[in-house]
């Protein structure tokens, strides 16, 4: 085994047999974390930024902070219940996508997609730029370093991923049910001291707030309701990751629909509880909360504040609940800032998976669509964390310039897929006879209906507010994906219509041309030479190629000297070039014969140490490359063995009895001989 497969198993552990897929799925407690932590951590983040857009108009426009909540929570309580039952019409995991491709067509099928990975992408950016904020916050010594650190948490993510479901499962359970827990349990702590009279400000309620520009004075009927529209629409971030679920149906273990169902109706609950009580003990306490790239209008007695700290609308409930149980705000602070982190983690479970399901269709690369040593779709996850870091990096760890790109995806998707589904219950409704069956789907449809016009004015208020702040990177971004994917399919159709087998292909050629290239007359040139006559071309002929005249002179004495029956055919190269003549050659032979086949036999060494690739004449590899471009020519290596490789094979043999993890368990005293080979091809030409 080599340095690389050492790290290799070091970083992701044990390959996974494809037999093992089965054992990775997931019960209904441990899916719960990994899907709905994006949804769950919105909690963290989503609450800020209504109130971020009601400070526009000064600490009064909070009043109606509950009601935004509110209208937020109505929306997420239908998507919730429209996803129920996408994902019982559609358990495949195709989600959204599947959902507008069969019912609305392929390209709203792929702008569904385009929709959902850049979503995916901006989950991960979010997410992690907002831990790295919470990790500012309470470590000092993190101030200005947040592009590194959330660069560093989406690396360990990806490697946690790499592992496989179960792995990333284990991990992240636990620190969502503690995140649950806390603010739940600070809310309710919360509300028993404020129906006590006993509730305290938070340490932001002696600052007041300076309206901004454009905002003085009493607002008119247009301008609230757009700054009410901005608000709800910021707010609506809470609903981001709802989708996830219904892509990740085919982790779930059986019956997948129903456990996925009940999932996401835990997500809806929890995550509304949760908001609207932040949202509730916020006002209660006294916030005052403004944008962080705007602190100078915090006042005190009419006085910007210098040098003010503003830390988030949980940070601040928590300490001021917790005024007289400090451990309990380290406790809600430490738990918000995991799982921010662990959000992302429902990107790197949906993105790979809605990425291997395009490539399956034939919009991604096919790479995207294969599993890993541990079952995951290792492409997809690398890719997700590349992407995320380049967007982290360019927007500066900054949550609030981040979340302007974030909901426009979501709600185009959710859109289109209401719209979707309420398709697909009006064709089942056309072939359904049974009464009952009948009254189900009219529910399922009025519930559709109701969540694509919902959806549908949420989508117009996001893009109206949040346009010219952002919102028209991701539309770019959208069309850049959806443009891609129609090309790879393009692609994907026209090979395969080139590929497809006709009558005409089963013809043999007329003749075969062999050739056989010779550098010097050794024994990988004699073996070549023999499996080449074993072939019984028509023609059998050896090519070197001219570029030394004494050297020329040596190999013709010596191929007479040993009286070889195979004609030598030298090639002159005034310029010295090897690949040249021989790809003109080959050219020239079946321009002759346009019906036969030129066969070029290239000797090759096969080497067991890497280093031994870089000290043998790598000519063959560029002939191989060239000819391949050359229709009509067939290449063969023929390879032979030096010494080294017969020290890989030993070392690879010793690998294979050697006692690993797990045999025991699995009652065998060695691996499987798959799992460990070693050795290298260099050129001998």
């Amino acid at each position: 085994m080599g340095v690389g497969d050492v790290s290799k198993r070091i970083l992701l552990g044990r390959k996974l047999r494809s037999s093992q897929l089965g054992e990775s799925l997931l019960r209904k407690r441990v899916a719960l974390p990994i899907f709905a932590s994006d949804a769950l951590s919105s909690v963290a983040y989503a609450p800020d930024e209504v109130f971020i857009m009601l400070s526009l108009a000064g600490a009064s426009a909070y009043a109606w902070s509950w009601k935004v909540g509110l209208a937020v929570a109505l929306v997420m309580l239908t998507v919730v219940t429209s996803y129920r039952q996408t994902v019982h019409a559609y358990p495949g995991g195709g989600g959204d996508y599947e959902v507008a491709s069969v019912n609305l067509g392929r390209t709203a099928g792929v702008t569904v997609a385009s929709a959902l990975l850049v979503d995916y992408v901006l989950t991960v950016a979010v997410s992690i730029s907002a831990a790295a904020q919470y990790a500012s916050s309470g470590l000092e010594a993190l101030n200005g370093h947040e592009v590194v650190v959330a660069s560093g948490l989406v690396l360990l993510l990806a490697a946690v991923n790499l592992r496989g479901v179960r792995e990333s499962a284990t991990w992240f359970a636990l620190p969502t049910y503690f995140f649950i827990a806390a603010v739940l349990g600070m809310c309710g702590y919360g509300l028993l001291r404020w129906w006590r009279d006993d509730l305290p400000l938070v340490e932001s309620a002696s600052l007041e707030i300076q309206q901004a520009p454009g905002y003085e004075g009493p607002l008119t009927t247009l301008a609230l309701m757009l700054l009410l529209a901005r608000a709800f629409s910021s707010g609506c971030a809470a609903l981001t990751g709802v989708e996830t679920i219904s892509n990740g149906v085919p982790a779930f273990r059986r019956p997948k629909s129903r456990n996925a169902a009940t999932t996401l109706l835990l997500l809806g609950l929890i995550s509304i509880s949760m908001m609207m009580s932040v949202i509730l003990l916020a006002r209660e306490m006294g916030l005052k909360y403004v944008d962080p790239d705007d602190l100078e209008r915090l006042t005190a007695q009419g006085v910007p504040v210098e040098g003010y700290d503003q830390h988030s609308v949980i940070a601040q409930i928590a300490r001021g609940v917790f005024t007289d149980f400090p451990p309990g705000f380290y406790f809600v602070v430490t738990v918000t800032s995991l799982i921010l982190v662990l959000a992302a983690n429902t990107a790197f479970n949906g993105f790979p998976v809605l990425g291997s399901i395009l490539a399956e269709d034939g919009f991604l690369p096919k790479a995207l669509g294969a599993r890993g040593d541990r079952l995951a779709y290792s492409n997809g996850i690398v890719f997700l964390a590349a992407v995320s870091i380049a967007l982290v990096v360019a927007f500066d760890a900054e949550t609030t310039r981040l979340i302007q790109l974030y909901i426009v995806g979501v709600f185009v998707s959710f859109t289109l897929s209401q719209l979707g589904m309420v398709r697909h219950w009006t064709r089942a409704l056309g072939v359904e006879r049974v009464a009952a069956n009948r009254r189900r789907m009219h529910r399922a449809r009025a519930t559709a209906t109701v969540g694509l016009v919902l959806t549908a004015l949420v989508l117009v208020v996001v893009l109206v507010t949040k346009f010219m702040h952002g919102a028209w990177i991701t539309l770019l971004a959208m069309g850049a994906f959806f443009v891609v994917m129609q090309a790879i399919r393009r692609h994907y159709d026209q090979v395969s219509s080139e590929l497809a087998a006709e009558e005409q292909d089963k013809v043999l050629p007329t003749r075969v041309h062999a050739i056989v290239l010779v550098s010097r007359l050794h024994k990988p040139t004699l073996r070549a030479l023999a499996f080449a006559k074993a072939t019984r071309p028509n023609v059998l002929e050896a090519v070197y190629v001219d570029t030394d005249a004494a050297a020329t002179n040596r190999l013709l004495a010596e191929w007479d000297e040993r009286r070889l029956d195979v004609p030598l055919k030298v090639l002159h190269s005034p310029y010295r070039e090897v690949s040249r003549p021989i790809v003109e050659y080959a050219q020239e032979i079946r321009r002759a014969s346009p019906r036969g086949v030129v066969a070029v036999y290239i000797p090759e060494y096969v080497v067991g140490r890497w280093w031994e690739q870089l000290l043998h004449n790598q000519s063959a590899l560029r002939l191989k490359g060239r000819l391949l471009f050359s229709p009509g020519v067939m290449v063969t290596s023929v390879p032979y063995q030096l010494q080294s490789s017969q020290a890989a094979r030993e070392r690879g043999a010793r690998d294979e009895q050697r006692v690993k993890a797990g045999d025991l368990r699995r009652g065998r005293v060695a691996g499987t001989p798959d799992d460990h080979r070693d050795g290298g091809t260099g050129g001998a030409w």
